[in-house]
């Protein structure tokens, strides 16, 4: 099989629907073969990824993140998600705070093994502060600040169901699926307020200094037709 029949066979795939990651994977083994196990290290360089379309997302403005946040059923999911758009986080690192990571005193929230396995800062808000401490009086939680089964947190494809349980309880037609940095830095940029990402000021290789975050904080909610 010849490069003409490999571009022909990755064309019969993205016809077929085939997901960009599936597509990715496919190329990998296909130059593994001809790189590896036929010894022909001058074919794989020559067998392209495909180029994914970037899109940007559509990012819910403020009063849509109030009704989305006011209708999540349960009160740890409603707490999670509201730490995680008012701090700018990613799910994975919501349900990984535990109760130490809150300093009050300093007013930030410290990170540790987020995105990348990086350790980072981030704001504390007074309102978010607030929040915080009317979720954790009732329960008291030791260890982590959103407990799930036994001794570890809750899983995250609980808040992913939450996600999906309140965008379908405040009547929205955007889906609420972009990552909860986007949006917070999306809006932020919008009112011409500092991130909440303390970090940045000493990391320049920060989330949202890499190109591809760049590009996704490009996105503005849709304008109201009037």
């Amino acid at each position: 099989m010849g490069l003409e029949d490999v571009r022909a066979f990755q064309v019969f795939l993205v016809s077929q629907g085939i997901s960009w990651a599936a597509l990715d994977q496919t190329v990998c083994a296909v130059r593994f073969f001809y790189g590896v196990r036929l010894n022909r290290a001058e074919i794989p360089e020559r067998i392209a990824f495909a180029c994914r379309p970037r899109k940007l997302p559509t990012i819910p403005n403020a009063d849509e993140v109030v009704r989305f946040l006011e209708a999540v059923p349960s009160l740890k999911a409603s707490a999670a998600l509201t730490t995680a758009y008012a701090a700018g986080l990613h799910a994975s690192e919501a349900v990984s705070l535990k109760v130490t990571d809150i300093d009050s005193d300093r007013m930030v929230l410290q990170i540790c093994h987020g995105k990348g396995a990086k350790d980072r800062t981030v704001m504390l808000s007074p309102r978010l502060l607030d929040v915080l401490r009317t979720y954790w009086r009732p329960p008291r939680p030791p260890r982590w600040l959103f407990p799930g089964r036994g001794d570890k947190p809750i899983d995250v494809q609980t808040l992913y169901a939450a996600c999906r349980s309140a965008t379908k309880a405040a009547g929205l037609t955007k889906k609420v699926s972009v990552p909860y940095q986007v949006t917070c830095s999306s809006h932020c940029e919008t009112q011409g307020v500092t991130s909440p990402d303390v970090s940045l000021k000493r990391a320049p290789y920060s989330y949202y200094s890499c190109p591809k975050s760049r590009h996704m904080t490009r996105a503005r909610y849709a304008p109201k037709i009037v």
